[in-house]
């Protein structure tokens, strides 16, 4: 299943370089997401939790906001696909993120 909303990114991390012999790349975005209950008591609030998405190209899209990200993190548009885990879970993955363009224009 697929879906938009709106998420919290508080930071992008670029990796790129090669372990083993073997070349590495990637972007991952940290993400502010509600706190899951669980069979050891409730919970309150969010918390960070990274998503891989694209290579270590994808940071260049973003660092234009090096000197300029908020203290906060910067609302943005994140399309996301509910996928089959292990273990009959569910797993959130990543397809698409991009600055939202309201939030933005509202902090200009």
């Amino acid at each position: 299943m697929k879906f938009t909303n709106v998420a919290l990114c508080t930071g992008i991390k670029e990796s790129k370089g090669e372990f083993e012999g073997k070349p590495f790349s990637s972007t991952t975005f940290h993400l502010n997401v509600d706190v899951a209950e669980n069979g050891a008591g409730r919970s309150l609030g969010s918390v960070t939790r990274p998503f891989k998405f694209g290579d270590a190209s994808e940071f260049e899209k973003w660092a234009h906001l090096g000197k300029s990200w908020p203290v906060g993190g910067l609302p943005c548009q994140c399309d996301f696909e509910v996928v089959a885990g292990a273990e009959n879970s569910s797993k959130l993955v990543l397809l698409g993120i991009r600055p939202n363009t309201s939030a933005t224009a509202k902090a200009a």
